[in-house]
């Protein structure tokens, strides 16, 4: 017995002489039902209009298979995929890393820079890094977390409010999906 493996999306249709139920239901190339008849009367059909024969649903009873081009079919499944594919967006996670003794100039660039991912349709991830004695002031890397996310309302909403990690603070903004 021949075992392959296909993934979801590849599904794998019987065509012309390998459907062999003894009851099928047609259907033309231009959609119209074509009646209940046997899988050879319906193999004769599709070899005289030069068309092969598909068995688009084997689940029915009984089974429905089509009339159609099945090579010209498959090149525009094909298509269709590289297209999709093509159109799709796989958002990624910056990150952005801040001390708590950021200054006004460098806070800036940061923030900048987390409008710019936001802009581009990345989730960020805003983090604050304690060295030494700063572990005993977290409450100035929560305060400015709070600050990048309000100077980011516009463009972000909070996805993951400020959260302490060991020695670091990190919250998480995605864009607003309201364009």
């Amino acid at each position: 017995m021949d075992w392959r493996c296909f993934g979801i999306s590849k599904v794998v249709h019987q065509l012309n002489e390998e459907i062999r139920d003894k009851e099928i239901r047609l259907i033309g190339a231009t959609g119209e039902q074509l009646g209940i008849m046997s899988s050879t009367e319906a193999l004769d059909i599709a070899e005289e209009q030069g068309l092969d024969l598909v068995k688009i649903s084997p689940q029915a009873q009984p089974p429905v298979c089509k009339l159609m081009n099945y090579g010209k079919f498959k090149f525009e499944q094909s298509k269709r995929e590289k297209e999709a594919k093509k159109n799709q967006h796989v958002v990624e996670i910056k990150e952005i890393r801040m001390s708590p003794g950021i200054d006004v100039g460098d806070f800036n660039t940061k923030l900048k820079n987390a409008q710019k991912f936001l802009a581009d349709g990345n989730r960020v991830k805003v983090s604050v890094r304690f060295r030494g004695r700063e572990m005993a002031h977290t409450e100035i890397g929560r305060d400015l977390l709070k600050k990048f996310a309000e100077m980011c309302a516009e463009v972000a909403t909070m996805d993951k409010a400020a959260k302490m990690e060991g020695r670091n603070m990190s919250m998480f903004l995605s864009p607003k999906t309201g364009k």
